[in-house]
């Protein structure tokens, strides 16, 4: 009788897996196309600032589940397609963008625009699956060479390496943290406690 060999599974502990960082975005890998013919796997922080920007895949899958914090998101094909503000959009049958929490999950079939952006002042978390695998993999080692490239992003450079992924960029990527504060500026001098001001003499009641 012959024995058929069968893969052993994966189990990742928390904080492992390889994890690409840039200013604009972190990104872990979890699950790649070695391990898993279905889809790859990642957890992704979002850092204050930061806008996929609408997109559309012709043949990917993709599942979105926010882990901690808050983000904009959207999935739907909107009555116009503007290419300035997503978060304007709205669907034939009224659908709009949502806020969406910890525990919010999001499925995106092929060919549905979609988007997320992190409007509030801290990081948001997501687990973040795209199918077939590897694609997202080489596109998220090639985004994160071009974010790091430069203070500048190159939206000419990301147009190119989404559309040779299967993404067809609806509005602007755009990454805007908020600015660190100055190293080693001197704290303003505080200013001296203003004298309490004499009460006046209280008036004599009136009688209507």
């Amino acid at each position: 009788m012959t024995l058929t060999s069968t893969p052993d599974g994966l189990i990742v502990p928390p904080g492992a897996g390889r994890t690409l960082v840039t200013a604009a975005q972190q990104v872990t890998f979890k699950v790649t196309g070695e391990h898993s013919r279905a889809a790859s796997s990642f957890e992704v922080v979002v850092p204050p600032g930061f806008d996929v920007g609408a997109h559309l895949h012709t043949r990917s899958e993709e599942l979105f589940y926010v882990l901690e914090g808050e983000l904009d998101v959207l999935a739907f094909e909107p009555r116009v397609r503007t290419v300035r503000n997503w978060r304007e959009w709205e669907s034939p049958s009224g659908e709009r963008c949502v806020r969406a929490t910890a525990g919010t999950l999001i499925v995106v079939p092929p060919g549905c625009p979609h988007a997320f952006a992190n409007p509030t002042s801290d990081p948001a978390r997501m687990f973040f699956q795209a199918s077939p695998p590897p694609d997202h993999e080489r596109y998220f080692e090639e985004l994160f060479e071009i974010l790091n490239s430069g203070p500048d992003i190159d939206q000419d450079a990301i147009a190119a390496l989404r559309k040779r992924y299967d993404i067809e960029q609806l509005t602007p990527l755009t990454a805007a943290p908020p600015a660190a504060p100055p190293t080693g500026a001197p704290e303003p001098a505080a200013e001296p406690a203003a004298e309490p001001a004499a009460e006046p003499a209280p008036e004599p009641a009136v009688l209507a």
